[in-house]
């Protein structure tokens, strides 16, 4: 297709300096990278090894990008950088003409967070909140969300995904009741479903169930029965390696005009529970050094999925078991 990949003169080294530019504005603490307190940075802005964690990218290679020797990112690539960085959609439309690569099509999932959603997810640090795409994969979180339920940053993008995790047999710090674990497969399994229905050319989505059917008689049983799940609230113990075991209430935010969900996490006040989150969330050594992960929370999915600016949010409640 003529003019389908074309970029300005010397793209390589106008890449690089943008993306030299883009991670050196961006502040680590607004990352949920762990950061050391009273130590001076030498640079301002994220290191390359930061981003690297941040987009599941090799540091060799973010550091040919910002050298100008790798010119031709592929568009997977530019998406988890573009997330990683932060950019805004101008941004991430001018990133992919920089590298030669047709913007992203509006039929593929994207998973951009807005400046609204950035702010709340700084102004709860106080709540483990976790952002999920369209497909059930983890893409951002808060300090106190990795503290509790495990550090997704060395995790794959199919590591990071929730049915991925569940229908794989994949070790979770979160404990499901039989009857929670039916309405949980029900509701993930129709949400996905009803994914390929608004992004039937996404290939990240085609593949994960693709994947799914071949891997997990379980999950091809139930998208073969075409399940229809309930969306409720949920209760849910996640077994801290140190606290020891915490009962939460599991709800889902959402907006209208995009399909990030937020899974919040919240203990009932006056109880254990909650004097253990707080005790989490004021020991930054422990937010920030969670042992290995070992999984994410699961709560069942709203019946219309979506994200966006904090004044818009529903909360999806029921009754918890």
């Amino acid at each position: 297709m003529t003019g389908s990949r074309s970029a300005p003169e010397n793209n390589g080294d106008t890449l690089a300096t943008a993306l030299r530019l883009w991670r050196t504005r961006l502040a680590p603490d607004t990352t949920g990278l762990p950061t050391t307190p009273g130590s001076t940075r030498r640079t301002s802005g994220l290191r390359r090894e930061e981003l690297a964690l941040l987009a599941g990218i090799s540091v060799d290679y973010i550091v040919r990008l910002e050298q100008g020797r790798a010119t031709s990112p592929s568009a997977q690539i530019l998406t988890a950088l573009a997330r990683a960085l932060r950019l805004s959609e101008a941004e991430h439309h001018h990133l992919f003409l920089l590298a030669g690569q047709p913007p992203p099509a509006h039929d593929r999932i994207e998973a951009r967070l807005t400046p609204g959603l950035r702010r709340l997810l700084d102004q709860m640090s106080g709540t483990p909140i976790g952002v999920y795409d369209a497909t059930w994969t983890l893409i951002t979180w808060n300090p106190l969300y990795a503290a509790l339920v495990g550090d997704p940053a060395a995790l794959s993008a199919r590591e990071r995904n929730i049915l991925w995790r569940h229908f794989t047999g994949l070790p979770d710090r979160i404990s499901h009741t039989p009857e929670q674990t039916a309405r949980f497969e029900a509701a993930t399994v129709a949400d996905l479903r009803a994914a390929t229905a608004r992004y039937p050319a996404d290939p990240t989505l085609r593949a994960l169930i693709s994947d799914l059917r071949r891997l997990s008689p379980r999950f091809a049983d139930l998208w073969a029965s075409h399940i229809v799940g309930t969306h409720s609230a949920d209760t849910k113990t996640v077994h801290h390696p140190t606290l020891g075991p915490l009962t939460l209430d599991c709800d889902l935010l959402t907006a209208p005009d995009s399909d990030l969900r937020l899974v919040l996490l919240t203990a009932a006040p006056h109880t254990e529970a909650a004097t253990k989150l707080a005790q989490l969330a004021t020991t930054p050594t422990t937010a920030h050094s969670a042992p290995p992960p070992t999984g994410q929370a699961h709560c069942s999915p709203p019946g219309n999925p979506a994200g966006g600016e904090p004044t818009a949010f529903a909360v999806h409640a029921g009754p918890n078991p």
